[in-house]
């Protein structure tokens, strides 16, 4: 491979402009190093070029430890050239060919502000860099674009005082679906309002507005990217999002403005969901959320968004299904919550994974606990169908179901029982949220808080967590059995269970990972920087995976959670790495800060 064509694949070369990438390819050197050769050492004359690896490996090593293994593709040297001395030992492990930039052209390249940035961003910054680079396949759509591009006049209003004959007449002669309402807070008047408050109710066309209006507005900011839109219309489950400058509302938009955006969109995946007329019709349910994701991925929408829209797409199919287990059971004899667990209790879902779900519901007697346990399984059975896979563990609501009490004691069970398998079952029910039901679960969240009052328990809880951990950097190796890595073991279920005991410890009833490690840091458990740091890490893992079962999937191959490093850009290789070593860093603390 020549100079040209290894710094052409190298980042950040391959971002250079012409010019100066034409002088980096003249001025870089192939040198080989047998095994064994110290290059530089601690404290010792500092590097003097940068080194792009060809073949072979070097260990970087502190006090005889070793931090990280280099292999092709990777660089090395940078630090020495930045700060003028040696602040690790580096040594050859296997024979290796290199290309040396040398100090001078180093210099003259970190000049271009993205190539200096590179080296000088600190590691949340690299990563998050690492995922904002555009690829070769970035989808045509702009969906980081301003929603209010899709906005085509000005809002309608009304005064409250104004009668819903007005209104409904203005609507039409304004083509519009929607009038805004004038208050404090101001509200909304919609085509389904009238539908369902005023005709299906018999009102009069004289009533006021302002009684049958929605109060107050679910708003987004006019400069908010369109999935963001998407999000908050998704979250608040409504068809029209007023959008603001300030104070002002400036425009709106309504479902089909956002469909007319994007076809494959989660506003058309959802519309299509609520359109389900019947069990046989779940079958393309998974293909559709693939499609929809790989779309959003190849437009880079942030891992974090495409998950919570992943999640918001499943909590709307439940809805029929739901529907369609009481069509044939009849209507709920008590109140019931159903509630997602998991993955999808986090909103962190990617492409359909193993069902984690529960099902709490108030006292009832022998035939309605009967009536309960059907309902669960022909609701499991459904999800089934539609591409959920049952779940191996048995975390279902055919069997993880009950009264509010009988969870009351089932949750003080395992908490006092502290076993492993016990605390894996309490941690799995901290993530749950209620999806569908009118039951309030609430009761069942203070408990568990309540149990973060006592260090025995939270220790017993991080010492759980702490068992799942990156592999160890040795093994970070391109070739061998042991290159091959798990992106959920290894990487972020470590961050989402040590995540969940910091959340607990400050008393947060957050389920997300991000929010989590927001609320640790708000309460001084977390540094700023380590928690930008395992942000960042969290998001590049959760992008990493997302875009690795995409390509299995476009291979016609079984989705793993499992990755060659073989299989991974150099690039992408040393991102991993460094979310590995950020994740083990925190581990680490936190189990000297819990005596472990």
């Amino acid at each position: 491979m020549t100079s040209a064509e290894l710094l052409r694949s190298t980042h950040p070369f391959d971002t250079l402009p012409a010019a100066l990438f034409a002088l980096a390819a003249a001025a870089a050197v192939e040198a080989r190093f047998p095994a064994g050769t110290w290059l530089v050492r601690a404290g010792g004359e500092p590097l003097r070029h940068l080194h792009l690896i060809q073949h072979g490996s070097v260990r970087l090593e502190r006090d005889g430890q070793t931090l990280q293994v280099l292999e092709e593709g990777e660089t090395f040297g940078y630090t020495s050239l930045i700060l003028g001395k040696a602040t690790l030992d580096v040594v050859v492990e296997e024979d290796l060919v290199a290309y040396l930039l040398p100090a001078a052209t180093f210099a003259r390249l970190t000049e271009e502000p993205r190539f200096a940035g590179h080296f000088a961003a600190g590691l949340g910054e690299r990563l998050r860099s690492s995922l904002e680079r555009p690829g070769a396949d970035a989808f045509q759509a702009d969906l980081s674009g301003e929603v209010a591009r899709l906005v085509r006049g000005p809002p309608l209003w009304a005064g409250p005082d104004t009668t819903v004959a007005e209104a409904a007449r203005a609507m039409r002669g304004a083509r519009s679906s929607a009038i805004l309402v004038r208050g404090e807070p101001p509200g909304i008047l919609t085509d389904r309002d009238l539908r369902d408050r005023v005709v299906a109710e018999g009102l009069p066309g004289d009533t006021p507005v302002g009684r049958v209006a929605t109060f107050p507005l679910v708003t987004a900011p006019a400069g908010a990217p369109v999935y963001e839109a998407w999000l908050s219309m998704l979250d608040a489950d409504v068809h029209h999002l007023p959008l603001v400058r300030g104070t002002e509302v400036v425009g709106m938009v309504d479902g089909a403005d956002v469909m007319r955006s994007w076809a494959r969109g989660p506003v058309a995946v959802v519309q299509a969901v609520e359109r389900l007329a019947s069990r046989e019709e779940l079958d393309g349910y998974a293909a559709r959320v693939s499609e929809m994701v790989a779309a959003l991925v190849a437009a880079r929408v942030d891992a974090v968004a495409v998950a919570r829209l992943v999640a918001r797409a499943n909590d709307t199919l439940l809805r029929p299904i739901l529907r369609w287990a009481e069509a044939d059971l009849g209507p709920a004899p008590v109140p019931f919550a159903w509630m997602a667990m998991g993955s999808e209790g986090r909103m962190e879902q990617t492409l359909l994974t193993d069902q984690d779900n529960a099902l709490v519901h108030a006292e009832a007697d022998a035939a309605a606990r009967g009536w309960f346990q059907a309902f669960a399984e022909r609701v499991n059975d459904d999800l089934e169908a539609a591409g959920f896979p049952r779940c191996p563990g048995g975390y279902m609501a055919r069997a993880w179901n009950g009264t509010l009490a009988e969870w009351s004691v089932r949750l003080r069970g395992w908490m006092h029982e502290r076993s492993p398998q016990a605390l894996l079952d309490l941690a799995i029910f901290l993530d749950a949220r209620r999806v569908a039901g009118r039951l309030d679960a609430d009761s069942l969240q203070e408990l568990t808080a309540a149990a973060a009052e006592e260090p025995v328990f939270l220790r017993a809880m991080v010492e759980g967590a702490l068992r799942f951990r990156p592999p160890p950097m040795l093994r970070l190796r391109l070739r061998g059995t042991s290159s091959v890595v798990d992106l959920k073991k290894h990487g972020l279920s470590p961050i989402v269970f040590l995540a969940r005991c910091y959340a607990l410890e400050v008393g947060s009833r957050a389920r997300g990972t991000l929010d989590r490690l927001e609320a640790a840091e708000r309460a001084g458990l977390l540094a700023p920087n380590m928690c930008g740091n395992l942000s960042e890490a969290f998001r590049f893992l959760l992008a990493l995976r997302l875009r690795i079962q995409l390509r299995t999937l476009a291979q016609a191959r079984p989705v793993s959670n499992e990755v060659a490093l073989s299989e991974l850009t150099p690039l992408e290789r040393t991102r991993l790495k460094d979310a590995f070593r950020a994740v083990s860093g925190w581990q680490d603390l936190a189990a000297n800060r819990h005596q472990l």
